[in-house]
């Protein structure tokens, strides 16, 4: 349920997404976090800074890490979560990806904005994946803030790079991780104030797990997702990241990190033996799949510039395992 399109930056950003570095040992899934694709197919959406014309397919692969809208996914949820996915993913790329400058990918969130405002006034949308979102936010009764709190995030992205301190990093988290898991929540009609904060630390924990498995990625877009206060109690330095450097000091912090993200995971795990059935399952495997890249990180000694960890297909075993 839960994060890039955090990728995923973010979506699961739920968030974020992992779509580089397909490896071919990994085990196929159909997948969605705040920050990146759920399924094997291609989709028909539209991509507005690529071209005037409606659509254009966008290739869906799966999600690297974390399982969300695979086959345990009940049947009749697949639809309305590969529709926000494609909302969601379309404009986590408008923020990320492309050469656009930060203006017209503004602009361009703008219009999403405004495809959201006319939805809520009951305007008839023109553009064909809007018409669609549309539809499934009637079908399904979804609110509509935490479609705000996306783009708002996304438009973020475009313009800050680095992050003050970890109540900043939450933040961001709270508006890019997770507005996903409350969506699949009022989905399953699960949406009490209980699970909503279970979702969230988990959604929140997802991103940041992403964050640090991929800090040598992110620093090749110019960004920083460490806090700068905690690099700067730490005595870590940007040149840490810019030379790959894993000292005592980057160890220590990044085991700090790790350990606050991990504690969210285990904080929100329980919302995975209150919700039923294969829905439980999926939880609980996300959360098993956050912890498990953690370990690896542990493993390599945080050094994710030379050993970036990811789930191979011997993990998957072990996460139904411990997802039991």
């Amino acid at each position: 349920m839960l994060s890039h399109a955090a990728k995923g930056r973010h979506l699961p950003k739920t968030h974020r997404a992992l779509k580089n570095n397909h490896n071919p040992n990994t085990a196929t899934q159909r997948i969605i976090i705040p920050q990146r694709p759920p399924n094997t197919a291609a989709v028909l959406c539209k991509n507005p800074l690529r071209s005037p014309r409606p659509t254009t397919f966008v290739p869906v692969d799966h999600y690297e890490n974390f399982p969300v809208a695979s086959l345990l996914m009940p049947k009749r949820l697949r639809e309305p979560v590969e529709v926000i996915y494609r909302f969601a993913r379309a404009a986590d790329d408008i923020a990320d990806e492309g050469d656009a400058p930060a203006s017209a990918r503004l602009q361009q969130l703008r219009v999403y904005t405004e495809a959201l405002n006319d939805i809520a006034q009951g305007n008839p949308p023109i553009d064909a994946q809007f018409v669609e979102l549309a539809r499934v936010i009637a079908l399904w009764s979804l609110p509509l803030q935490p479609l705000h709190d996306l783009l708002d995030a996304f438009s973020q992205d475009v313009v800050k790079t680095r992050y003050a301190n970890f109540a900043e990093l939450l933040d961001y988290a709270r508006r890019s991780a997770n507005p996903v898991g409350r969506l699949m929540l009022h989905l399953f009609d699960m949406a009490s104030a209980p699970h909503l904060a279970q979702s969230d630390a988990i959604c929140t924990g997802l991103q940041l797990i992403n964050f640090w498995q991929d800090v040598a990625v992110d620093w090749k877009k110019n960004r920083i997702y460490l806090p700068q206060d905690a690099m700067q109690r730490f005595g870590v330095t940007e040149q840490h990241i810019a030379q790959g450097l894993c000292d005592d000091a980057w160890r220590a912090l990044l085991a700090n990190e790790v350990e606050r993200a991990s504690a969210m995971l285990k904080f929100g795990a329980p919302l995975g033996h209150s919700l039923p059935g294969r829905v439980g399952l999926e939880i609980r495997m996300t959360v098993q799949g956050g912890l498990r890249i953690a370990e690896k990180l542990q493993a390599v000694q945080y050094d994710m510039f030379r050993h970036r960890p990811t789930l191979r297909w011997y993990d998957w075993p072990l996460l139904l395992l411990r997802a039991r």
